[in-house]
């Protein structure tokens, strides 16, 4: 089983592992799996935006990182027993408006509710990813490669960043 493989309180990079398996070994544990692909998220108000969309909080989240954990501690801890959590963050920004120091602050968040369900001996994985040079390309506009065979002579990482899957998974 994939989660055996990994701490069961962490916060990590999504490297080795693909949001299709983290979702099934989520779904076999019967662990809630919460998704949120930031890639069009720009700055820190995008980002807790689509967090708070995707994780479908409640209409009076503060959108600001004190309610991000309150939302992903307190209020979920006081709705009764948690068998446990597979976070994925994928493509977190990586631009002036949201740079190194505030994706660090944010994953911060992440860190202080694995610790807080960690305490509780509930699993708390969050996985992120960050977004590539050629996803910033698309978002300024120069578009994805008119045919798959123009991906060919790319290396895997830019190939991986600029397909995009049929079908994302949701968080419900």
């Amino acid at each position: 089983m994939l989660l055996q493989t990994v701490r069961s309180n962490i916060v990590q990079s999504i490297r080795a592992y693909r949001v299709e398996d983290l979702m099934l070994a989520a779904k076999d544990a019967d662990q809630h799996f919460l998704y949120a692909n930031l890639s069009s998220a720009q700055s820190k108000q995008d980002v807790l935006d689509t967090i708070a969309e995707s994780f479908t909080f409640p209409t009076h989240f503060g959108k600001n990182l004190d309610a991000l954990y309150d939302c992903m501690t307190d209020l979920v801890h006081k709705s009764g027993a948690q068998p446990g959590f597979v976070v994925v963050l994928e493509q977190l920004p990586d631009n002036p408006r949201f740079d190194r120091e505030a994706r660090e602050t944010l994953l911060d968040v992440f860190r202080d509710a694995a610790d807080f369900w960690a305490e509780r001996k509930i699993p708390f994985r969050c996985f992120y990813s960050f977004q590539s040079p050629a996803h910033k390309n698309l978002v300024l506009g120069s578009g994805l490669p008119k045919h798959p065979k123009q991906l060919k002579n790319q290396p895997r990482r830019q190939q991986r960043a600029q397909r995009t899957p049929a079908s994302a998974p949701t968080c419900r």
